[in-house]
């Protein structure tokens, strides 16, 4: 893990260019590399100079982040990096996070818009995620005041599931008026980020948040979002990602409609209930059979569900799961049995297990 940090250290190596040096050569190989070589990777003298000077104490500062409780690292190689988010043209590397992991490859619906929201606005937010997580979707957004805010609020009051991709390091929370909600989310759900501990907000942070936002959706709704709007960049983003981009309609006089009403246009997909988001994404079979949020299958013990939340909707291996819950393999194949035979997963090729509601 330390080669794949310190990579990351490396000035000028940002995410196209960490993943061109991954399709050559691994992490620690690269810093191990003569400078003639890594030339002929296409780096620069830059990033070469780097290479061969990595800034070790950063990564001692990240390695001890990552050894406190609840915080984690994910790679691009690592079992539970969300399948959905590897689609994407520039993946994160490395996805910090703080919380459950298993959550971030759950069939996700995100929700953004205004940071100035109207009250119509945040109630629209909320209803929609209180409604879609009480279906059983996890609600994901971007941690920004208003809708993004009244976002995961009405997942986490519907006992559902949220995620929170941050613009910053995750040792620190922006804004920071929502710390106590950072903290709810944590506890209940996740945050995750592409930036490692110690990275302060800046501008460019937040359109790259924003693809991750998208990424890792199925579809994406905007509630409310002037013409000019960092909202917009979102539903551009996935757009181009492939996926499905709903928008609230709203009047022609109302500034913040203006941005949903120029989606519309475009061909985003005008809804006025959650019905109609479904109904949109119905063609995903997988999730056809989701009525409630994860961790509330009540005919379930305590120990299955836990199992069952280590699953994910992509491949799991056995191995993962054993390594993850600490409970034996002979242990697990009884209760993975019990799970299939209930219909909450199904056995995949390989010998993994994807979950199936």
């Amino acid at each position: 893990m330390k080669y794949w940090l310190a990579l990351l250290r490396v000035s000028g190596v940002g995410c196209k260019t960490f993943l061109k040096i991954l399709d050559q050569c691994s992490p620690e190989a690269v810093f191990t590399e003569s400078p003639a070589a890594l030339k002929t990777l296409g780096l620069s003298a830059k990033i070469i100079s780097g290479l061969k000077n990595p800034d070790w104490a950063k990564v001692e500062k990240d390695l001890a982040w990552l050894a406190v409780e609840n915080n984690n690292v994910l790679t691009l190689e690592d079992a539970f990096y969300p399948q959905q988010l590897k689609q994407i043209p520039d993946p994160p590397p490395l996805l910090f996070m703080r919380g459950q992991k298993q959550l971030l490859s759950s069939p996700q619906i995100a929700i953004v818009g205004s940071r100035n929201p109207s009250t119509e606005g945040r109630r629209i937010a909320y209803d929609f995620a209180y409604d879609l997580a009480n279906k059983g979707y996890t609600i994901s957004s971007g941690l920004a005041l208003g809708i993004d805010a009244c976002s995961h609020e009405g997942a986490l009051n519907a006992t559902g599931n949220t995620v929170a991709v941050a613009g910053t390091g995750l040792d620190r929370v922006y804004p920071a008026s929502h710390k106590t909600l950072a903290t709810e989310i944590v506890n209940k759900g996740v945050m995750i980020s592409e930036f490692p501990p110690g990275t302060n907000a800046m501008a460019a942070n937040f359109p790259r948040r924003n693809r991750i936002i998208s990424g890792l959706c199925l579809g994406l709704l905007v509630v409310e979002a002037a013409k000019k709007s960092g909202s917009l960049i979102s539903a551009r983003l996935a757009l181009e990602q492939n996926r499905d981009v709903f928008a609230i309609p709203g009047s022609i006089y109302n500034p913040l409609a203006r941005g949903c009403n120029g989606l519309i246009r475009e061909g985003a997909k005008l809804v006025e209930t959650s019905e109609h988001i479904l109904e949109e994404l119905n063609e995903y079979n997988q999730y056809d059979s989701i009525s409630e949020p994860i961790n509330n299958q009540s005919e379930l013990d305590l120990a299955q569900q836990n199992l069952l939340n280590l699953i994910m909707f992509s491949p799991t291996s056995v191995d993962v799961l054993v390594e993850e819950s600490g409970i034996s393999a002979n242990i697990i194949s009884s209760m993975l049995l019990i799970l299939e035979l209930q219909g909450y997963i199904s056995s995949a090729a390989g010998g993994g297990y994807l979950r199936i509601k």
